[in-house]
């Protein structure tokens, strides 16, 4: 009998050929079985497509029809996979069945379909231009080929947003580097933000610089200060006799003549430009880039005192408001305190001592009890404002 035939032997009787054929008969109405019974599964709804995965796999399995009959069955599994998500399987799915019968225009659809869903939008394209010429009236793969074109710009437009947020980025780290500014790890996470410094066309940076009155536990907000502006500029603008007083300051002790400014000396550790690239990229399109091409360098501890061997006491250095801001942030003892930074302010006699304001500053944070003209900083310094009183 043909059964008990080894592997590879040719049929040597008509009873041995025809028991071949007949398996090779029983094989066959088994597959299309399987196919039939795989296309009743994936009408009957979402519950039952993996039992119809399981029937067209038996059917391939079978390896007893045609090519092009085991082409509609690889699509038809292609289909399946595309309704649960399984995109690569699909597209694998109907590769395969392209191979067999490259007529296929349902494979050739569908791998289209899986292509664009994997975000392969080349592979997409191209499947779409094949199909339209074995069939140019075809509607659901003109359909699909407009999907594509309209991908593909949004793409285009995300990486070009891309590119110019790096580029800016770039610029930015440029124009600190050449100005011998330091920036720091971030200290005020809790006002972390969007903002950042901007470099405009006539290479002049301008700052988000936050103000912080820490006895108060309040903080104020200059959103565009240009670095060649001079701090007396933006205090006379904000104490002026026309602006109306601070809301918590309801004894009016923050008066123009009664403030001083103050910012904070002290040991960090300074970023590279490796590091600061990322920092700058942070709510851009350009955020989610991993690499963007910078060598990365060692990150180096810095103290005012120019000793690197350790840590020393942070130090409040009193602003002369006849300077600039571009005067301050070069200053040697001053590490911008990453981003976000800021200034402070602070409301008191005498001028701020070292450790109490330290304290202060860090509860008007880390109790999260911001109140007044406050918001959302990244990319600036610290200062602090004190009433010198009476």
């Amino acid at each position: 009998m043909a059964l008990w035939m080894e592997a590879g032997s040719e049929p040597k009787t008509e009873s041995e050929i025809a028991d071949l054929e007949a398996i090779a008969a029983l094989k066959e109405s088994a597959a299309l079985e399987f196919k039939e019974k795989g296309n009743q599964y994936v009408k009957s709804g979402k519950k039952h497509y993996a039992d119809a995965i399981d029937c067209y796999t038996k059917a391939i399995n079978q390896k007893a029809l045609r090519d092009s009959e085991n082409s509609v069955i690889y699509a038809n599994r292609a289909h399946v996979n595309l309704l649960l998500g399984n995109y690569r399987r699909a597209l694998m799915d109907a590769e395969e069945a392209i191979k067999l019968c490259p007529t296929n225009i349902k494979a050739i659809y569908r791998a289209a379909k899986a292509s664009l869903s994997l975000d392969l939008l080349g592979e997409a394209r191209s499947y779409c231009e094949t199909g339209l010429e074995r069939d140019p009236n075809n509607e659901e793969l003109k359909k699909l080929a407009r999907q594509i074109d309209a991908q593909n710009l949004e793409h285009e437009h995300i990486e070009a947003q891309v590119s110019k947020a790096v580029a800016t980025a770039k610029h930015l780290v440029s124009a600190i580097e050449s100005r011998g500014l330091r920036i720091g790890k971030a200290v005020f996470e809790e006002l972390t933000g969007l903002k950042k410094p901007v470099l405009d066309s006539n290479n002049i940076l301008h700052w988000p610089v936050l103000l912080l009155y820490a006895e108060v536990m309040s903080s104020d907000f200059i959103e565009d200060f240009c670095e060649t502006d001079m701090f007396t500029a933006h205090l006379d603008t904000m104490f002026s006799e026309s602006c109306p007083p601070l809301p918590w300051d309801k004894e009016n002790n923050y008066t123009r003549e009664a403030i001083e400014l103050y910012y904070e000396a002290g040991s960090g550790v300074c970023l590279p430009k490796a590091k600061l690239l990322p920092y700058l990229l942070e709510g851009t399109a350009g955020s989610h880039v991993e690499s963007i091409g910078d060598d990365d360098k060692d990150v180096t501890e810095w103290s005012y005192d120019g000793n690197s061997s350790g840590k020393v006491s942070s130090k409040w250095i009193k602003v002369n408001e006849k300077r600039t801001l571009h005067d301050v942030l070069k200053e040697p003892n001053l590490l911008i305190p990453g981003i976000p930074g800021a200034f402070s302010t602070w409301f008191q006699k005498d001028p701020p001592s070292s450790t109490k304001s330290s304290e202060m500053v860090s509860g008007l944070f880390h109790n999260e009890q911001l109140a007044g003209r406050q918001t959302e900083v990244e990319a600036t310094t610290i200062l602090v404002v004190t009433n010198i009183g009476n």
